[in-house]
């Protein structure tokens, strides 16, 4: 337990609110997304501005506290909560601010991307994001940013242009291509190891409405329709993307009454292009193999961003494993159709989001984000609001993995890890790694912000 009095002395420097174990609201406050992860944090600040987000990292530095960071609170391991540290809470910083002639958006480090996508879409733009707008912009931003548009703008961090940083010594800088350009470049794919984005600038995009929506396919049909997606997504054009899923149809509209619970394997698709060739794009798509369903309809960016978010609230248990994919082989195929038959809960699902258009013109050693080679990014999830089912998703995500990992690229989409240790932590880097030993080394020597998929310096 900390000192009462020095924690007292501390809350009396701060804006925000301070939240300790036997205060009335301490266990709502240690809550995350995921309810697999039950943490009991020492000290939990609700910073109000940077000045509290300053004085609460030197604080966890003099006192040598564990310290994690919680933006959105979706992490999948749970790393954006401790036991008996320090955990930053980012939520009151929420602002936002539109610049229409110069196409950016300057967001604060506690905004979730339905935040971001409600101020844009008023300007008829968007930024790369992620699927579940609940998720905190900070977390999904630092990993990468892989969703939607990954095709057609690129991942997150390519369209990050500065950020504002405080650092493990307290200070606040900017990170851009001119400022500080190495912890701009490990920042970018780096994840939380290098210091605390108070403000994030995004590049805009005219992205308004859309054709989105899913097609479903007879689970048996699954290799059959793998196969098919696998050449048909590459070759497609850049303002067309599709991730594939493997899934069962949620139980209500707008889905067709005769396929609720029955299990589906599914494209998700998003056009951004021209409204009169939409029609044209999806006819292979409503040819092939006799959909169960072709579900695409033209709709606001925001309603596609926001279509997973009832399905999947904050509170349910969940496991991920994942991995980069550069060829979806036979062999591969063959696993990910025999898994997909086993699924342990109508929620859990396989998905396979492409990496390619846009994201594969940055180059490898550009951004701390390793994986441009990659066609894939894949994620294994067993998911269930019920916490006597926990082992059961969790045998279930792990085997599938085991099965399928062999065909991989090696390393995965850290947004999609769970805690899993420093050599998978190097996997995910590959030759970027040493680079970002070297800026860690420099930034944050103490490894402060080690509540990550860490950097070790």
């Amino acid at each position: 337990m900390l000192n009462p009095e020095l924690v007292q002395e501390f809350a009396s420097q701060l804006r925000g609110r301070v939240v300790q174990p036997g205060d009335t609201d301490y266990d709502s406050s240690r809550k995350v997304y995921n309810a697999m992860i039950d943490r009991m944090p020492g000290v939990i600040v609700y910073c109000r501005d940077v000045a509290d987000v300053m004085r609460s990292v030197d604080f966890a530095r003099e006192q040598q506290l564990l310290l994690a960071v919680r933006g959105g609170g979706h992490n999948g391991g749970g790393l954006g909560v401790c036991d008996e540290g320090l955990v930053i809470d980012l939520s009151n910083l929420h602002g936002i601010r539109v610049d229409a002639q110069q196409r950016t958006v300057r967001v604060e480090g506690g905004c979730l991307w339905r935040d971001v996508d409600h101020a844009t879409h008023a300007f008829g733009m968007a930024t790369p994001s992620g699927i579940i707008s609940s998720t905190g912009v900070g977390g999904l931003t630092l990993g990468g940013g892989l969703g939607h548009l990954t095709r057609k703008c690129g991942l997150s961090i390519d369209n990050l242009l500065e950020a504002d940083v405080v650092l493990a010594n307290g200070r606040m800088v900017t990170a851009s291509a001119t400022e500080n350009p190495d912890l701009f470049w490990a920042l970018r794919g780096g994840g939380g190891n290098f210091g605390i984005v108070t403000s994030f600038l995004f590049r805009l995009h005219p992205v308004d409405t859309v054709f989105a929506g899913p097609t479903f396919w007879k689970p048996e049909q699954m290799a059959e329709v793998m196969r098919w997606y696998r050449e048909f997504i590459v070759a497609a054009p850049e303002d067309l993307n599709g991730f594939f899923a493997t899934m069962t149809v949620p139980p209500g509209p707008p889905f067709p009454e005769e396929l609720h619970g029955k299990l589906v394997c599914a494209v998700m698709w998003c056009y951004t292009g021209d409204p009169a060739q939409a029609d044209a794009v999806f006819a292979p798509v409503r040819e092939f193999a006799s959909p169960l369903m072709h579900g695409v309809q033209q709709m606001p960016f925001t309603a596609l961003q926001s279509a997973f978010d009832g399905l999947y609230p904050p509170g349910e248990q969940w496991y991920w494993r994942a991995d980069f994919v550069n060829e979806l082989s036979d062999a591969a195929i063959a696993e990910h159709a025999r898994f997909a038959a086993m699924l342990p809960t109508p929620k859990s699902s396989m998905h396979l989001y492409p990496i390619d258009g846009a994201a594969h013109r940055v180059g490898q050693a550009d951004t701390a984000f390793s994986y441009r080679d990659a066609r894939w990014a894949e994620v294994i999830v067993g998911v269930s609001p019920d916490a006597a089912d926990r082992a059961r998703i969790s045998d279930w995500t792990k085997a599938y993995w085991e099965a399928v990992h062999p065909y991989s690229a090696g390393g995965a989409y850290v947004n999609m890890m769970m805690d899993e240790g420093d050599q998978r932590v190097r996997a995910s880097y590959r030759d970027n790694h040493a680079r970002l030993v070297e800026v860690k080394r420099k930034y944050d020597p103490a490894n402060l912000f080690r509540v990550n998929q860490n950097i070790v310096p």
